[in-house]
């Protein structure tokens, strides 16, 4: 059970490829893409993902590059702060995490540390998934189809690889009645370390800490909505329902929507749990988002694919070629975990979004009120679940395997 094909070449499957190369195994990843996505929103990593991280000897690397982001205020329709919460807001388990990393740069450390040793296959895609005694026969869109003994599903909450091997996603996906769009802006707003948020009833904008780029930020819309029917790859029509939703309001609005329209990375999708009772089938396993995607308004979902593919990798090469005993102990090790993760924060959507002025109001109060209660110490050990797994060691030390360089299909 040494040749494993991995689809997704976001954070999971790197991340994967990367520890499976380290316990001998020859992974190949297959990528839709033509390369690997740069940009993207900031993401955090907490607790145990750090872990993981240092384990891989790219802590000081991620640091290196990480986002400083001192923390972040509502502010009313006239700019004007009414919240405001910091770095140590909620004993630092708020809205910041111990590293803050623009997705395109983690995915870019992790794809420079695999190194020669894993081939990456861009610009193409499974198309079939064939199990047999002897492995599993994949064909893709552009390459001649080859055998694998394992496939991982690491294609994010939209993942083929679940479609083809567990069924439709709507047998898996737990809409959560809002949407998010993000996208890179001219830092018009003058943040530098501090983010800006402002509500509207069953609506929010944000402008986001920038990169590394002092000249960039990061935007984000999001709003309460039922399903909404459109194809996700259909980016136009994604923009027009933004510009819809978000027509006539005030604040910084009406510039984000004119940077919208210039943006090369818009991302829009809807607030989307994935749900399953088991990430397997055969010699077939999901990880990340792919299998159980706790949401944007969650978060946690870079901390699950970096921690789950530490684990999937291990348990793989703990279980001496069982792949059916490894996939059952890395579900084990993972399902609290996990569960912990895709608990909603306090409030849910109507916490995201809050519906109505009066609750807007409301939760700017509890903001500026919550360090000051006695019982804060509780809330902040209920919203810190990044430590709700033991890491176990799988035998290796905190060396990467190779040099940066990697080889290139296609």
């Amino acid at each position: 059970m040494k040749n494993v094909l991995i689809s997704g070449a976001s954070v999971a499957g790197p991340a994967l490829a990367y520890w499976l190369r380290r316990h001998g195994f020859t992974p190949t990843v297959v990528e839709r893409a033509p390369a690997p996505r740069p940009g993207g929103h900031a993401i955090d990593l907490r607790g145990v993902s750090v872990d993981v991280v240092r384990r891989m000897g790219l802590l000081e690397e991620a640091r290196r590059v990480a986002v400083d982001c001192r923390g972040m205020s509502y502010v009313d329709a006239t700019g004007r702060r009414v919240a405001d919460m910091p770095a140590s807001f909620l004993g630092g388990n708020g809205v910041v995490g111990e590293v803050e990393i623009l997705r395109g740069d983690l995915v870019d450390i992790f794809y420079r540390a695999t190194g020669d040793e894993v081939e990456y296959v861009f610009d193409d895609t499974i198309t079939s998934l064939t199990q047999t005694p002897d492995g599993v026969h994949v064909t893709f869109e552009r390459s001649a189809p080859r055998v694998f003994d394992l496939v991982v599903g690491a294609d994010g909450a939209h993942s083929v690889t679940r479609s083809l091997a567990f069924g439709q996603e709507s047998r898996f996906s737990r809409e959560l009645g809002c949407y998010v769009a993000y996208f890179t802006a001219p830092n018009v707003f003058d943040i530098q370390h501090w983010d800006l948020f402002h509500n509207m009833p069953g609506r929010k904008v944000a402008a986001l800490r920038p990169s590394r780029r002092p000249e960039e930020a990061k935007v984000l819309f999001g709003f309460a909505s039922g399903p909404l029917d459109y194809d996700h790859r259909d980016t136009e029509r994604q923009r027009q329902i933004v510009a819809e939703v978000f027509a006539g309001a005030g604040w910084q609005v009406p510039r984000m929507l004119q940077a919208m329209e210039a943006a090369t990375d818009f991302y829009f999708d809807s607030a989307t749990q994935i749900v399953m009772d088991g990430w397997s089938r055969g010699r077939i396993v999901l990880l990340g988002d792919a299998g159980y995607s706790p949401s944007p308004l969650g978060g946690g979902g870079t901390g699950l694919a970096v921690v789950g593919a530490y684990v999937l990798a291990g348990e793989l090469a703990e279980a001496g070629g069982d792949h059916a005993a490894a996939f059952a102990a890395y579900e084990r090790e993972m399902r609290d975990f996990v569960r912990q993760s895709q608990k909603l924060p306090p409030g849910g959507v109507n916490g995201f979004v809050p519906r109505s002025q009066l609750a807007i109001r409301m939760r700017n109060l509890s903001i500026r009120t919550l360090p000051h209660l006695p019982w804060a110490g509780l809330i902040e050990k209920a919203v810190n679940r990044s430590d709700a797994i033991t890491l176990k060691d799988y035998g290796l030390t905190a060396t990467p395997f190779g040099e940066p360089g990697i080889t290139r299909s296609r």
